[in-house]
């Protein structure tokens, strides 16, 4: 098929299904091996001597490398096309995995720490990837519910590996929940290949627009004259994107951005450290608290579809901000339920059932609002810094916990001070829970405030002519987050340009500040997860554990 035939809107849809069942399988095996060491916390701690400090450093040691590969998963993105970057991004996870596997089995915990490394290397760009793809399939066609179903089957490995990572090391020993995530990292790695051999198929077939990349390729064909080539050519240099770009894109993006540092803060480290709190805290089995502790993600296999609905059908301003306020809600709501004294609570579930619904919609609202913020050839940049912010605020707050929770006890008083510093750290998620309401307020406020500057926009909605340049006519202003992706004009988007003097003076100066500042954050969470992990993670023989 060539691109100049006409698509039925049957056979157009028939193949972007095909293409999001693809995108849909490259996360499963990813997803189900993040999510295996929080229930098995303790009998780690048990078998293998791991301390708190320890634990904690095997989680942020996959989420490290999130602080920055998410950005490069982004550029490979524009540059390389979502197809080959999917393919470096599952073949790491797939290593990463098979190396955490033989640390595992050996009790080694420096070789788990390095295999969750090298898996970190390719789990942000696998997800800036498969949001990339869905974005490009469906930009224009449901993307509300097309990220949904994209997400949920992440989602749903997750809480499938939550819930039986502890009953399979029960069953069949502490190994198995490790050779199933291995096994299934090697299946979505499968599925990638088969992607990347039906990719072009998929683009003609659904109609898609062509990547940068794919540009280049229709125009080293010898089919096109020399002056289709060229013109071919110069199209792919415009859909090319320069990071040194992402610091002007204005004050709403830059707020988006510190949005996403503090729900890394508020969301993965709690859903990792869940089942050992509420072991300890409820006087609870490693297998009710483990079980518990699963629910925590289970809410995003029906909320992601739900909320995905009302995000394409929602016309009310400032919809999408709302809902994340009602998420937000949530979660306060759980961390105080948590903070109030176990005798008078009695029970975990209500405050487990109340994160479960707030967390269970709010990172697919951090997705979609993307296209609304940037042009579409900015997308997979977008998703990346802001996938990286994510990760760096889950990191810092990570090992920071971990360190906490290791604090020098009284062995005499242990089970009281283990209590007190319990205590302390879900008042540090109420408190950080709490600024995430300010940020989403500040995020409101600026929105408001470009509605109300028409002379000056900088958002691409609002582009405006500037004097002699062709631009097309001004449009009724309207709220930034209030547009559904659907109803962003394509012709402005790729109109817009973070260079052509879009952003004010002043925001382009505060777009530098926060990147350096975002850049600095990113060393930080470096610096001292390198640093706990010289001073803290020790050998089996350091651990006291017999060989």
């Amino acid at each position: 098929m060539t691109r100049n035939e006409i698509i039925s809107p049957g056979r157009a849809f028939f193949v972007r299904s095909l293409a999001l069942l693809c995108a849909c399988s490259l996360s499963v095996g990813s997803h189900y091996a993040s999510y295996t060491l929080g229930p098995l916390k303790s009998r780690l701690a048990r078998e293998l001597g791991t301390s708190n400090t320890e634990f904690s450093l095997l989680i942020s040691a996959f989420s490290l490398n999130s602080t920055w590969t998410p950005l490069v998963g982004g550029v490979m993105a524009s540059k390389l096309g979502t197809t080959l970057a999917s393919i470096f991004a599952t073949g790491v996870v797939f290593l990463g995995q098979v190396l955490l596997l033989f640390g595992e089995t050996h009790d080694n915990v420096r070789l788990m720490a390095f295999g969750l490394f090298v898996y970190g290397l390719g789990v942000s760009p696998l997800a800036v990837v498969q949001e990339s793809i869905i974005v490009r399939f469906f930009s224009s066609h449901g993307l509300g519910v097309s990220m949904a179903l994209g997400l949920v089957a992440g989602k749903c490995a997750s809480f499938v590996s939550a819930r039986t990572s502890y009953p399979l090391s029960v069953a069949f020993g502490r190994h198995a929940p490790f050779y199933i995530s291995t096994a299934l990292t090697s299946l979505s790695f499968a599925s990638n290949l088969i992607y990347m051999s039906a990719s072009h198929w998929l683009v003609t077939g659904s109609g898609t627009t062509l990547e940068a990349s794919e540009v280049r390729n229709e125009a080293r064909r010898a089919v096109y004259s020399i002056s289709e080539a060229l013109a071919l050519e110069k199209v792919a240099k415009k859909r090319c994107v320069k990071l040194k770009d992402v610091p002007l894109l204005g004050d709403v993006f830059w707020a988006y951005i510190g949005l996403n540092v503090l729900c890394g803060m508020v969301w993965a480290p709690f859903t990792h450290l869940a089942a050992n709190m509420l072991e300890k805290r409820y006087d609870l089995s490693e297998a009710t608290a483990g079980a518990q502790a699963s629910y925590l993600l289970a809410g995003s296999m029906i909320l992601y579809p739900a909320s995905g609905y009302l995000v394409d059908r929602l016309k009310h301003p400032q919809a999408t901000i709302r809902m994340f306020m009602f998420s937000a809600l949530l979660t306060t709501l759980c961390y105080a339920w948590l903070a109030a004294p176990p005798q008078w609570t009695r029970s975990s579930l209500p405050g487990v059932i109340s994160f479960a619904t707030g967390i269970g919609f709010a990172p697919l609202l951090l997705v979609v609002i993307v296209p609304t913020i940037v042009p579409l050839k900015y997308v997979s940049t977008t998703l990346g810094v802001h996938k990286a912010l994510e990760q760096t605020g889950s990191t810092i707050f990570q090992t920071l916990a971990g360190i906490w929770l290791d604090n020098p006890k009284d062995v005499s008083e242990l089970p009281k001070q283990d209590a007190f510093a319990i205590d302390y750290l879900i008042y540090a998620f109420l408190f950080l829970n709490v600024l995430q309401f300010i940020s989403l307020a500040g995020l409101t406020h600026l929105d408001k405030r470009r509605r109300g500057r028409a002379p000056d926009p900088y958002c691409p909605e609002d582009l405006i002519a500037s004097p002699g340049q062709n631009s097309p006519p001004q449009r009724e202003q309207t709220p930034l987050l209030s547009h559904s992706v659907a109803l962003t004009s394509i012709h402005d988007l790729a109109a817009w340009d973070p260079g052509h003097n879009v952003c004010r003076r002043s925001e382009k100066r505060r777009g530098r500040v926060y990147a350096c500042l975002s850049v600095s954050l990113i060393c930080v969470a470096w610096v001292l997860f390198l640093s706990t992990a010289w001073l803290r993670l020790g050998s089996k023989e350091e651990r006291g554990v017999e060989l």
